[in-house]
């Protein structure tokens, strides 16, 4: 179990890339973006399939996995961008930001798990610290005129949360499925993006590198990780161990110099670094035991 979080728990690692490489794809709307990277991560997953050896005998996967897979994916996507277009974006970040506690708290829902109070704790150790990120430590206040974009915001930490959790009861499904969730989600990204935006393609060889990149690693390899994560390995403590994304987002754009270090920074990381400890606790603990 040990071994699948920490797959899972590279996803989280790979997520907090998805802000630099944004920012160095230029002026590319969000579902033309969208409807690039996955398809480049759909290419990763036939690549896989390509060299793994096929079953002799197919699986045949139930519907509702083809419903939550491509609802998970494309609905997460689709709700984030249209909650950016009409609400603020701290406000609506920390509302989808949501997700990892929503995740810990429905684990207590799965067959087999035992929720206890660590979890709890550290998920929102680890929402606190998030909140000092995004709102950089000057508050936020709610407007209803906004209403609209908090609703979507919500919805869309609902739907990735509950695509997570739902995913873990189908543990026979293989990861390589994913695939085809990816590629469902570039068509329906595609067709946003025709109905939604006017098209800019990127306009640097840096740019095109930008958008490889986001294929490759975190809106790409990274949904094949948080799959095997969440199906094998705790999924309580890749929920609050998820906080850890906006974190090292933000270090990450600190190291590129587009960011300013501070006191709020150092606040969250203990937050959110001891939280996903304590909610690991059982976990460390039993493996030095072992």
């Amino acid at each position: 179990m040990a071994r699948a979080t920490l797959v899972g728990f590279s996803a989280v690692v790979m997520w907090a890339l998805l802000a630099l490489l944004t920012a160095g794809t230029g002026a590319v709307p969000p579902f033309l973006l969208s409807a690039l990277s996955f398809s480049i991560a759909t290419a990763i997953g036939l690549a896989m399939r390509a060299v793994m050896p096929v079953p002799t005998s197919p699986q045949r996967i139930p519907p509702v996995v083809w419903l939550v897979g491509i609802a998970g994916l494309f609905g997460y996507h689709f709700f984030y961008f249209t909650a950016l277009r009409n609400a603020p974006a701290v406000e609506a970040s920390l509302i989808a930001y949501l997700w990892p506690l929503l995740i810990v708290l429905g684990s207590a829902l799965m067959p087999g798990e035992r929720l206890g109070w660590h979890h709890i704790a550290g998920a929102l150790l680890g929402l606190a610290g998030t909140a000092l990120i995004i709102t950089k430590g000057s508050g936020f206040s709610f407007e209803s005129r906004y209403a609209l974009g908090y609703a979507m915001a919500g919805v869309c930490a609902l739907f990735w949360s509950g695509y997570s959790l739902l995913s873990r009861r189908f543990q026979a499904v293989p990861t390589s499925t994913v695939t085809w969730f990816c590629a469902a989600t570039a068509v329906l990204s595609a067709l946003c993006h025709l109905a939604l935006e006017r098209t800019v393609w990127p306009a640097s060889a840096g740019e095109w590198l930008a958008v490889a990149a986001l294929g490759l690693m975190p809106v790409g390899a990274a949904f094949y990780a948080w799959d095997y994560g969440v199906k094998r390995g705790n999924i309580q403590v890749l929920g609050a161990a998820s906080y850890a994304a906006p974190l090292l987002s933000t270090l990450i754009l600190i190291a590129a110099g587009a960011a300013e270090p501070s006191a709020n920074i150092i606040a969250a990381c203990l937050l959110i670094t001891f939280g996903a400890a304590l909610a690991a606790k059982n976990m460390i603990l039993g493996t030095r035991r072992r």
